[in-house]
């Protein structure tokens, strides 16, 4: 077989692969602590008040930097914590202050969306 066709048919091969659906970016940022006012909620008690709904991934900024692969890759790593992470938005901009390691399982499963609970702090 002549080298032109072997090179033609991996190319086509390459193009026949579905565009990842998440695109180039998890987050909207990466940050380093909490830059909003000190909220009150510390007991899950707190949180269970505020409903879940569905927050993209690609709205949320980080308050933390680092990621524990060992956390990430545990499968109770949810079982004695709230489902749901929690979010606080303020000023407009969605901060992620709990739940770090289940948006990333989320992006790894190719799910741009999490459910989260978000509280909304004013000025």
């Amino acid at each position: 077989m002549p080298e032109s066709r072997k090179r033609c048919g991996s190319e086509d091969r390459r193009r026949e692969r579905p565009p990842p659906r998440l695109g180039g970016v998890i987050f909207k940022a990466v940050g380093h602590g909490r830059p909003y006012p000190d909220h009150g909620f510390s007991t899950p008690r707190d949180w269970a008040a505020v409903p879940p709904r569905q927050v993209r991934l690609d709205e949320l900024v980080t308050t933390k930097s680092a990621l524990d692969l060992d956390h990430l890759l545990a499968e109770d790593s949810t079982f004695y914590g709230d489902l749901f992470a929690h979010v606080v938005q303020w000023r407009g901009v969605m901060y992620l202050e709990d739940g770090l390691h289940r948006a990333v399982r989320a992006a790894l499963q190719q799910r741009p969306v999490l459910h989260a609970r978000v509280l909304v702090l004013d000025d």
